[in-house]
C-alpha cells in the first residue's frame, strides 16, 4: 500500500486503455452491484439534504438581519464590497450571461463527471472525496439552520444586483414561491467549496504540472458566485473552511500497489 499525496515525479504514467467508454463499461461489469449502492446513497444524501435546508426557508426576519451583520463583519475586515466583482459582469452583458450559465449549469454537471471519472479510473480517490463531500456537505447543512442568510442579490439597497433576474437563466423563483428551495441559504457556499473539493481530488488523482489547471474551476466559481450576487465573501470563507475540517478528519487515502501510486508527498492514515 503507498499514500496518495498531490502528484509529481514519482507517479507512474499508466492510465486504463480502450477509451473512457470502454473502461467505463468494463468497471460497470464489475463494480455494477457497488455503481447502484453509490448511486442510492448520493440520492439519498442529496434529498435529506434538500429536506433540511427546507427548515428555515421562511426565516425571512433573521436572514436579512443576518445580511446586514455579514456586511458588518466584512467591512469591519476591510473586504472589498461584492459590488466591486459585480460591476465587472453588469458593464458587459456576456460575461453577465455566461456567468449566470455558469453558475446555473456547473455545480452539479462538474461534481458528477468528476466523481464519475474518479469511481471509473480512481476508485480510492473517489472513497475519499466522497467522504469529504457527505462531511463538508453534512455540515453545511448545520450552518444552513443556525444562520439562514438571504443573499447579495435581495439587497439592492446595498447596491447589489441580481443579474439572473436581469439576463435570465435564474435557478430561483420569487421568494416563497419555490417549495422546493431555501433561497436564505446563502451561508456556506457549497459552490465554493465542491468545486476547490473536485479541483484537488484531480490534482492528487493525476499527475504533470497541467494538473494544477484544474484550479481555474474553484478560481471562476468564487468570481461567479460574488458576480451574480448569490454569495458574500464570508459564505466562501466558511466552505472553505469546512471543507479543511472535513479533509483534516479524512486525512489520507490508501492505494494498493496495483493502482497507480500518486506523488512525492505521503500521507500515513488509512482512509476507507
Amino acid at each position: 500500500m503507498v499514500a496518495v499525496g498531490f502528484g509529481g515525479t514519482e507517479a507512474s504514467s499508466r492510465y486504463p486503455t480502450g477509451g473512457f467508454l470502454a473502461v467505463l463499461r468494463e468497471a460497470l461489469h464489475g463494480r455494477g452491484g457497488e455503481a447502484v449502492r453509490q448511486l442510492a446513497l448520493i440520492t439519498v444524501l442529496y434529498f435529506c439534504y434538500r429536506a433540511g435546508r427546507l427548515l428555515t426557508a421562511d426565516e425571512t426576519g433573521r436572514a436579512f438581519d443576518n445580511a446586514e451583520g455579514v456586511l458588518d463583519l466584512e467591512h469591519g475586515l476591510g473586504l472589498r464590497s461584492e459590488t466591486a466583482v459585480q460591476s465587472l459582469f453588469v458593464d458587459h452583458q456576456w460575461l453577465a450571461v455566461s456567468a449566470n450559465f455558469y453558475y446555473a449549469t456547473a455545480h452539479f454537471t462538474v461534481a458528477v463527471a468528476v466523481l464519475l471519472w474518479l469511481w471509473t479510473f480512481r476508485p480510492h480517490h473517489y472513497r475519499w472525496t466522497r467522504n469529504v463531500m457527505v462531511a463538508a456537505t453534512g455540515a453545511a447543512l448545520l450552518v444552513h439552520v443556525l444562520v439562514p442568510l438571504a443573499p447579495p442579490r435581495m439587497l439592492p439597497e446595498h447596491g447589489f444586483i441580481d443579474l439572473a433576474a436581469i439576463h435570465g437563466q435564474s435557478v430561483y423563483g420569487p421568494v416563497g414561491a419555490d417549495g422546493l428551495s431555501n433561497q436564505f441559504a446563502a451561508m456556506p457556499s457549497l459552490h465554493v467549496g465542491w468545486a476547490l473539493l473536485l479541483a484537488v481530488a484531480l490534482v492528487a488523482a493525476t499527475e504533470g504540472a497541467w494538473r494544477w489547471i484544474f484550479l481555474i474551476h474553484p478560481t471562476l466559481t468564487l468570481l461567479v458566485v460574488v458576480g451574480t450576487g448569490n454569495h458574500y465573501w464570508l459564505d466562501a470563507v466558511v466552505a472553505v473552511g469546512l471543507l479543511g475540517t472535513a479533509a483534516l478528519l479524512h486525512p489520507t487515502v490508501s492505494i494498493p500497489h496495483t493502482e497507480r501510486p500518486i506523488g512525492s508527498r505521503k500521507w500515513r492514515t488509512n482512509v476507507e
